[in-house]
Parts: structure tokens; sequence; C-alpha cells
């Protein structure tokens, strides 16, 4: 009964096609990917909490902009009305429905992620349309960005297209320029919309209410985004949006831009003003449980590339702007032709094709986090773990308390620590991030100056000695030696701990056990979650397996200190660990 009361309210005329979509993906009538169903319960999870956040969500505004495309504008090349397709209708009715606390729209930055061939670059040059002519704004700064001129124009020129294909535009909107480079302009509001990119420093001195960033994955840095992004500052709506085919370059500000949208789908990180959808294949349960965010396609459980009844989830435009045919011979090409897998994997598939492994599956590591009493671990041995990495960013100490007759699972406990101005850095290019949240809840402790404080690091070391006993504290040299030679004067056992496979393996892999068999404790503190989602691990030709700091998303320096001091726990005579003879404080 409650089933076929859902169904029904699904499929109510008076549902909202935002709505609907989403109600439509989860009960499995729309066939979507993992992230691409988190989107959408995000929408639903919303509309039920985020009142108390501020949000409210305005179906006329999201269907006035929806309905703003099939009445107005015609596809290019094409001719035909811009009818939106039910995916298109959820990104655009979002990004415009949707409303913050100060009553203007809610998201700032939208992040698509979808196969070659779906329609991103019309969708993008009909938003920028709309935000040209029928947002309302005054003097509206519009472009279509990218690192090169050429670039910036093949999005462009879909925008130019509608326009000159629509009567209703084209006395309403002043069409100028060469034959490669048009402007835009919308002369009643001082509008304008044009090609822009970081040739020639086009870039500076800009104020973007909207700014279309095409195919992400092909820029080299970020100059183009932070460029974009920055010039918004003074817009009370602006909006960025980013369309793209998945990538393989894993330090690429699409691989930034991706791996944080991921978070933000699965509440890892909160941001109310970023808008994700991305579409791609999905692993089986056990491998996602094991820490791919990928299909492994050696396992038969996992969405398999060459499968047409997955190919949707990659390509909501199936059988509108891509045909089942195209993608038939390209899957045959590939297999065919080893050497293109990857490309049509990427382009076709959205997968990442550079290998990499998440290494910690998030619910697992939640599973862990039952608050617990740092009082009841006063007075316990532990041991500690000591991550240095860089003299300008994070720093953390980790403090691992063993199993006792009372408590069967291992706590830790982390200090983290980052300079005052890296911090500040931080909170300026990433306002949307829980960076001041943490620092005000004393989860990071931020040092005085631009340089990590070992004096500070020192002294807080001392201190946390005097409610535990520190039987060890293994450490990375990376960056250590002033430190360590300090703390081993104060009567701290130093132990310097190799960071290689045939050092790590064994704490990682028992980390990871300890957690899967819920016999750990973190208490729920955010900035070690966090870090956790970014790790990644490297594996050598014997299956060993280590932290890996270059492929990690971003900061993992509590995990490599939790390991650290893993290592050393491992090897400590058991039920020795409060042996005075053994104590160092």
């Amino acid at each position: 009964m409650e089933q076929r009361k859902a169904e029904q309210k699904a499929t109510s005329p008076t549902l909202d096609p935002v709505t609907k979509y989403c109600n439509d993906v989860l009960a499995g009538r729309i066939v979507a990917g993992g992230l691409a169903r988190k989107a959408c319960q995000r929408h639903l999870d919303d509309m039920r909490d985020g009142p108390e956040r501020g949000l409210s969500w305005d179906k006329d505004a999201a269907l006035r902009a929806i309905r703003f495309f099939p009445d107005v504008l015609c596809l290019p090349e094409i001719g035909t009305p811009f009818a939106l397709e039910t995916w298109e209708q959820f990104v655009v009715g979002s990004l415009y429905g949707w409303k913050g606390p100060d009553g203007y729209r809610r998201f700032r930055t939208a992040y698509i992620e979808v196969g070659k061939g779906n329609g991103k670059s019309p969708l993008a040059g009909g938003i920028g349309i709309y935000m040209l002519a029928a947002d309302g704004e005054r003097e509206a700064q519009c472009f279509a960005a990218a690192t090169t001129q050429e670039q910036a124009h093949i999005l462009f020129q879909d925008a130019v297209k509608m326009v000159q294909g629509s009567p209703v535009l084209r006395s309403r909107i002043t069409t100028s320029g060469t034959r490669k480079i048009f402007n835009l302009a919308h002369l009643a509001s001082g509008s304008f919309f044009r090609p822009i990119s970081s040739e020639h420093k086009g870039l500076d001195g800009k104020r973007v209410h909207y700014a279309a960033l095409d195919e992400i994955h092909e820029h080299p840095t970020s100059i183009v985004v932070d460029k974009m992004r920055a010039g918004t500052k003074g817009r009370r709506q602006a909006l960025i949006f980013e369309i793209t085919n998945s990538g393989y370059d894993r330090t690429s500000v699409c691989w930034n831009h991706h791996d944080y949208s991921r978070k933000v789908l699965e509440g890892v990180l909160e941001n109310d003003s970023w808008f994700a959808y991305i579409c791609g294949l999905d692993p089986c349960p056990d491998c996602l449980a094991a820490g791919k965010t990928q299909p492994e396609f050696s396992c038969k459980n996992c969405d398999d590339w060459r499968n047409p009844k997955v190919w949707p989830k990659a390509n909501p435009n199936l059988g509108v702007s891509i045909s089942h045919k195209y993608l038939e011979e390209q899957v045959a090409e590939a297999i065919g032709m080893p050497s293109k897998e990857n490309i049509v994997k990427r382009l076709n598939f959205c997968v990442w094709t550079e290998q990499s492994e998440r290494w910690m599956p998030i619910d697992k590591w939640d599973a862990c986090g039952a608050p617990f009493s740092k009082d009841a671990l006063r007075g316990e041995a532990c041991f500690g773990g000591l991550d240095l990495a860089s003299t300008a960013d994070f720093a953390s100490f980790c403090r691992l308390f063993p199993p006792t007759d009372e408590r069967e699972a291992w706590a830790a406990l982390w200090r983290f620590y980052i300079p005052e101005e890296t911090l500040e850095q931080r909170i300026r290019k990433d306002p949307g991030h829980s960076w001041s949240v943490w620092r005000d809840a004393g989860l990071l402790c931020a040092t005085p100056g631009n340089i990590t404080d070992y004096d500070f690091i020192r002294a807080d070391i001392q201190e946390l000695a005097e409610q535990c006993l520190i039987q060890e504290i293994a450490y990375d040299r990376w960056n250590a030696t002033q430190l360590v030679t300090q703390l081993t004067g104060d009567g701290f056992t130093m132990v310097p701990t190799g960071q290689g496979f045939a050092s790590m393996n064994a704490p990682t892999s028992e980390l990871m056990k300890l957690v899967m068999g819920k016999q750990f404790m973190h208490g729920g503190n955010p900035v070690a979650r966090w870090m956790a989602s970014n790790a990644a691990v490297e594996i050598d030709s014997s299956g060993f397996i280590k932290l890996s700091k270059k492929k990690s998303a971003d900061k993992i320096d509590g995990m490599a200190a939790l390991c650290d001091a893993l290592s050393r726990a491992m090897v400590a005579p058991e039920g020795n660990y409060t042996d005075p003879e053994v104590m160092c404080v």
C-alpha cells in the first residue's frame, strides 16, 4: 500500500518535473548511476530538511527557466524547439528553483559530468542566453570561458545559432563581431554574452554573472575557473556552469571538482551553494565496499561498459542526441583496437582511466564513528604517530589506544595543525568548505605564521603526554629532524617509520580490517573523516599497499599519522602497554 501511494505521488501531474525526475530515478523508472541517484536524493532530502538551513524550493522559478527553452529556443542545426530532456529539466530546474537564506539563488557553482554527445554545450549555451536576457539582471556579464579562444568559441557558437534561429531573440538580442568571435548584447539591460579565454590576460577584471566552462578535463590549470569564480564576488546570484567528460589526470582542476562533487553528494562535505550531477557506471556493492569508486572491469558483477543495459547511466541523452548505433560502433572499435579502449571508456562511459582506488569505504568509516569520552582514555597507554608532511600545510599527531578488557576496540584521537596564513588562504579559496567551522570547534589548531610551528606542536604533545602514557612516537622522516631531536630530548621514544610498501603494508591493511570489523573508534572526528575520504592507495606487484599522497584527492596527514602509530602498536609486546619499564612519559 505504501509503495502504491509513493508511486501515485511520483506520477502526479501536479508534481514539478525536478521532483518527479528524482522520484523516477530513485524508483528505478529511469536508469541512472550512483552519483546521479545521490543528486536526486539530495534534492528530496533538502525538500524535507532544507528549510532548517534557510533553503526554499521555488517551483514557479524552476518552471519558468525550464519552459524558456522550448518556448524561446530552437536546437542549433536542427531547428526544432529546445525541449529539455528529463535530466536537463532536473539540472535547470534545480539551479533556478532552489533559493538560499537571502532569497537569491542557492547554487553558485554547477559541475556537470556526462558522456560525450549528450548535449552539454547546447545546454550551457541556452542557460547563457537565459542569464543574458531573461534573468532580470542589469549589466549581466556572461561568458563562454576556456583556456584558448578557439575552445571558448565552440560552446559560444551554439548560443549564437540559437539566437539567430529564434524570432523572439533576434528582435531583442544584437549580434556583432567577426566570423569567429561574436558578441551577443541585450541592450535593454546593458548585458552581454561573449567568448573569453586566458590568452592575452583576457580573464582579468570581469564582473561575472554567468560563466560556462566547457570540457574542464582539458584545462591544464585552474586559472580559468579561478578567475571566473573571483569575478562573481560582486554579483548577487552569479553562476559558474562547468561541463565536462571524464578525464585522466588526477592532479587537474577537473578531478578536484569531480572529487569535491562526490564528497558533497555523499555528505562528506556540506556546501549548499555547490550543485553536482555526475553520470557514470557503477561498481558492484562488494567493490564499492572495498573502496572502488568505479567499476572493476575484471569483476563480473560491476557495470560492464560493453553491456548496453548500463549505457544510459553515462549517457542520459541516449536515443536523443546520441544513438545506440554510435555507441555500438565505439565499443566495437575499442574491443578491436585496445589502444582506443581508454578513450572510449573515458569519453563515452564516464570512466576516469588512470587507475586510482579510494582506500576507505566512507560508510564503513562512519560505522566506527560513535562518540566516546576522551576522559575515559585518560591514563591509558597509547602509541603516537606524527606526520609533518609539508612545512606550509597540514601536520597531524595521532594517539592510538589499544583495546583493553573494558574496551574491545582500538580508539584514536588526533590533533591537526595548520599555519594560520595557510588556513586563511584555504578559507578564501573555498569559502563553502568547513575550514572555519573546524577551527572554531577546536578541531584545527591554527599555528602562528605561514609555516609549520614546531614549537607549538612540541608544546602540544608535551601537554597531551600528561593525559596518557605515550609508549612510542612513530614518525615520517620528512621535515621531522628538528622536532624529533627536541622531542627525544624531552624523553619521548621516537621511532622513524619508513613510508615504502614493506613498512606500510601491514598497518594500512590492518587498519582496514579493524574498520571493516568495527573494531576501531574515531569518535566521528570530521577532519579525520575528510582525510579518510581523500585517501587513495598504491599497490605494488606483490599486492602490498600503502597510502599515496600523490594519488589522494587532498590531504591525508591524519591517516598517515594513524598508520604510523599502528605500525608500532602492532609490534609491541601484547599486554605490556602499561609496564612502567616501557613507558616513555
